[in-house]
Parts: structure tokens; C-alpha cells; sequence
């Protein structure tokens, strides 16, 4: 059998449907034990850029509830999803929010916090 070059693969891709691409991509997945779809989306990642920009996943965390601590309670309910004295357990602790999360999401539920009275950290 002869061996595909790059360019022969690219053009072959450019003329298949999405359905035959995705069968193309289970395929390999099956005999290779490799999702290529992962691969590509992780190879950007490995040049290095994302180490200069600061971490990828952060922690939010609550320093102070301030006085307005019902606002900043049913700031963190909403956040979390947690019934009203988990939520409350949290702001009394000055505990964790949410883990490991985006930087962008960490910012957004920092600017929710503030805005209803609490001094937040983002780690």
C-alpha cells in the first residue's frame, strides 16, 4: 500500500462530507485508541502561550461578607446551586465559592460578589 503524504490526506478531507469525516474520526479513535479531535485541540495549549498568561483554573473565595452578608448569601445560592444554609454555611466560613474554574467565569462571579458587598479572592 502506498504511503499517503500530508497534502494527498488534506485533499482527500477537502472532499468528503462531515459524515464521512466524523466516521473517519471514529475510526480512529477505535484503532488507534486516540481521539485526534483532543490532540488538536491540546497541541495549542503545549506552545507555551497559556503559561504566560497566568493560570487557566482558579479558585473564588469569599475574605469578608461585609454588612449586606443575606445579599452575599443569595449571591453565592446562585452561584453554587446550594440550598440557603449551605450557601450561608460558606459566607459564615469565608469559604470556597467555586474550584478550578476559568479565569473569565472566576471574574464574573468576583464582579457578582462585590457588587452584592463581599471582599472576594481569586487564587
Amino acid at each position: 500500500m502506498a504511503k499517503l503524504t500530508k497534502e494527498d490526506f488534506i485533499s482527500s478531507l477537502k472532499e468528503m462530507t462531515l459524515l464521512e469525516i466524523k466516521e473517519l474520526v471514529d475510526a480512529m479513535k477505535e484503532e488507534f485508541g486516540v481521539d485526534p479531535s483532543a490532540v488538536a485541540v491540546a497541541a495549542p495549549v503545549a506552545g507555551g502561550a497559556a503559561a504566560e498568561e497566568g493560570p487557566s483554573a482558579v479558585t473564588v473565595s469569599i475574605a469578608d461578607a461585609g454588612a449586606a452578608k443575606v445579599a452575599v448569601i443569595k449571591v453565592v445560592k446562585e452561584i453554587t446551586g446550594l440550598g440557603l444554609k449551605e450557601a450561608k454555611d460558606i459566607v459564615d466560613a469565608n469559604g470556597v465559592v467555586k474550584e478550578n474554574i476559568p479565569t473569565a467565569e472566576a471574574e464574573e462571579i468576583k464582579a457578582k460578589l462585590e457588587e452584592a458587598g463581599a471582599t472576594v479572592e481569586v487564587k
